[in-house]
Order: structure tokens, then sequence, then C-alpha cells
């Protein structure tokens, strides 16, 4: 998926000439905490609600507002990661999305990029969750995936992400089926270290958790 694929059609615009107080209601209205200024179809940057409410006057003109305005964007033609790295580094609820020459393409709005990655990484598909961890070097797609088919089971999602500080590389699988305890011996037999796992287990130990405290209750 690329950036032009997740401009949002409703998203307003500000212009340079609109007061404060308007640009302050439009932020209102769409819910959001940014919005993209631009002028004859060209992005002059982005201004932020907090900025927007130090002025003294709300009656000012947002070009008053010049020295605040973010240059951030993203091109049409980038993956979407770009997008949500922008985002997520300046906390953005808006990001821009222009061609080289600052030509206006549109907006993404940072909730359509929560969804979609959730979509991307399975969250929205029912399952269970098995995060490995191990050192870079041992990480092997295709034995961990055999290790999974052989409960018959499938991974839906893979993920990695490495941490630098400890030097360990977390592996994230999604599996098709809530059930993980025999996968997760499978993978402890195989000296995998099963770091967490979110499953049917995990509310089964719940209830019976909450059963045993209950029934001790009960028995004072």
């Amino acid at each position: 998926m690329i950036n032009k694929d997740l401009i949002s059609a409703s998203l307003p615009v500000l212009s340079p000439k609109d007061p404060v107080y308007k640009a302050l209601q439009l932020m209102d209205d769409s819910n959001v905490i940014h919005l993209p200024v631009v002028m004859d179809e060209k992005f002059l940057g982005l201004i932020a609600e907090g900025d927007l409410l130090n002025v003294e006057d709300d009656s000012y003109l947002v070009e008053s507002l010049a020295g605040n305005i973010s240059k951030v964007r993203v091109s049409p033609s980038g993956h979407f990661t770009e997008a949500v790295q922008l985002a997520n580094e300046y906390g953005l609820e808006v990001v821009p999305v222009t061609e080289h020459d600052l030509q206006w393409v549109g907006a993404i709005v940072a909730t359509d990029l929560l969804k979609f990655t959730g979509h991307m990484i399975g969250a929205d598909e029912p399952g269970g969750i098995i995060v490995l961890e191990m050192d870079k070097r041992n990480f092997a797609f295709s034995e961990i995936y055999k290790l999974v088919e052989t409960n018959d089971a499938q991974i839906t999602q893979l993920n990695t992400n490495y941490d630098n500080s400890l030097g360990v590389l977390y592996v994230t699988l999604k599996i098709n089926k809530f059930e993980l305890s025999d996968i997760v011996a499978t993978f402890q037999r195989y000296e995998y270290q099963v770091r967490y796992y979110f499953g049917e287990e995990q509310y089964e130990n719940e209830l019976r958790s909450n059963y045993d405290h209950l029934m001790n209750y009960l028995n004072l």
C-alpha cells in the first residue's frame, strides 16, 4: 500500500488567509489537532492546534504563524510505513502528502494509518499470538513455519523486531487458532525461547484463577 491510497477525501485544508478561529473550528469538526495549509495547490506547511491556541487574538490570520508551520510531508508514491514513521516521530494526527515540488496531493489521518497497520499485522484476524526471542543468526522462517504446521496450524502473520540495546530479535507470530499449548511446547522442545503467548490458555487460566478465588471465599 502506498501513501496516496490512504489519503482522506474528507479532511479540510486551511488557507493562509483563514482566521485562527476558523482553523480551530475546522480542527474541532474534523477531530484532529493538525491541519495542512495550502495556497494555489501548493503545500505551505502543517499547523498545530497548540500554536493556534497561543495566539492572543483569534481573528489573526493563519499566515501570521508562518514561523510555527512544519514542512514535514511524504510523497504519494512512498510506502505507507513512511507515513507511519513520520506520524510517530513528530506526533502527527495528519500526514501531508505532496509531490517533490510541494504540489498538494492530500493528507492521511493517523487513525486511518493505525487501522491499516492493524490490518497488515493481522490484528483484526482471529487467532493467537506467540512471541519468540532469539539471536538474529538463528532466525529461520522455514523451520518456524514447519514447527507450527506440524501442529495443524498456520502462520497468518510474521513480524520481526530487533532490539539493538539487548542484541535480541523478537519474532511475533499470528497463528490461525487460539489453542497454543501444543505449539508452544513444540517450540520449547526445539529450544526456542518463547517470550510471550496469548491465546485460549490465557483466558482459561484467568477463569480458573477467578473460580479458585471464589471457592476459597465461599469456604471461609
